[in-house]
């Protein structure tokens, strides 16, 4: 299968490709020119590197021709930590994206699949469904909600499979240190104190690697729809937290009530994965190995 990856860069997409590549297919990566491809040094000798921004798609039109997708996983976003969810450039990266859907249908593209958030939903309801109500209160989950409706849309009548891939709450090695878990991993490898609130939210989190498999799982499988990616394991950021201190050992570093809690935020957000998992996907890593690993991997940066 020949498969092209937006994204292939950022935190997923570095695991997303090595899986796309283990299972024997032929990958091309969208890349801006001044992006040193890090977290894919590993194998990007084993790439198609497609040079081109998603703000212009008539630049990549026709070396992406050239390549000929099967399938495309859509991955790119602007997610920068503390900027992104009220920014108006989510409007241009909604219409960047359906630039790019109108490309890949025009040029024969079978399978696109195309990532959202699990903020789309309506957090009130408690676990949450693909066929639960949408409420999104920031402007990224709304302009991602728009675009799985309006892609849906798109492909309708056409030879394109549209499938929409709703992203829980994610760690793992790779992941920019400005987030919640690398940053405390980071603190207390420095022996500094990490500050937090009470840590009573409960999410959903799952290994970026069992992300990467389930959106592959969606290519194999040719699905079309709206599918959560989740762990399905509702966990407080309090037991994760300490988990990681655990490992660490050095629990005593972390401040809890130290912030006060963020009045907006959800009390619960928790995804069923029913839908996928009765599909034949699975989860391969549980939180605390997971962790680990994680952990492990920061000790080495």
């Amino acid at each position: 299968m020949r498969v092209f990856v937006t994204g292939a860069s950022g935190f997923i997409g570095a695991h997303l490709v090595p899986t796309l590549l283990d299972a024997g297919c032929e990958v091309a990566i969208l890349a801006v020119h001044n992006n040193t491809l890090w977290r894919l040094s590993g194998v990007l000798t084993q790439l198609h590197v497609i040079w081109g921004d998603l703000s212009s798609v008539d630049e990549f039109a026709l070396s992406l021709a050239d390549f000929g997708p099967d399938a495309c996983i859509h991955l790119a976003w602007y997610v920068e930590p503390g900027k992104y969810l009220d920014s108006p450039l989510n409007i241009d990266w909604m219409m960047n994206s359906l630039n790019l859907l109108d490309l890949l249908i025009q040029i024969g593209c079978r399978q696109v699949v195309m990532t959202g958030t699990c903020a789309e939903y309506d957090a009130d309801v408690g676990y949450l469904k693909e066929t639960s109500p949408t409420k999104p209160s920031t402007l990224y989950a709304a302009a991602k909600l728009s675009l799985s409706i309006l892609g849906q849309q798109m492909t309708k009548n056409t030879g394109t499979r549209f499938a929409w891939a709703r992203l829980f709450y994610l760690y793992g090695s790779k992941e920019d240190d400005r987030r919640v878990v690398p940053a405390l991993i980071k603190s207390l490898l420095r022996n500094e104190p990490f500050d937090v609130s009470t840590g009573e939210q409960i999410r959903d989190y799952m290994h970026v690697e069992d992300v990467a498999s389930a959106l592959w799982f969606m290519l194999q499988n040719q699905l079309s729809g709206v599918f959560n990616i989740s762990s399905g394991v509702p966990v407080t950021v309090r037991a994760l937290m300490e988990m990681v201190g655990d490992i660490l050992g050095k629990r005593n570093l972390i401040q809890f009530s130290a912030l006060p809690q963020r009045q907006w935020e959800p009390r619960f957000i928790c995804g069923d994965n029913r839908k996928l998992r009765q599909l034949g996907w699975q989860l391969q890593h549980n939180l605390h190995d997971g962790l680990m690993e994680t952990v492990k991997w920061w000790k080495n940066t």
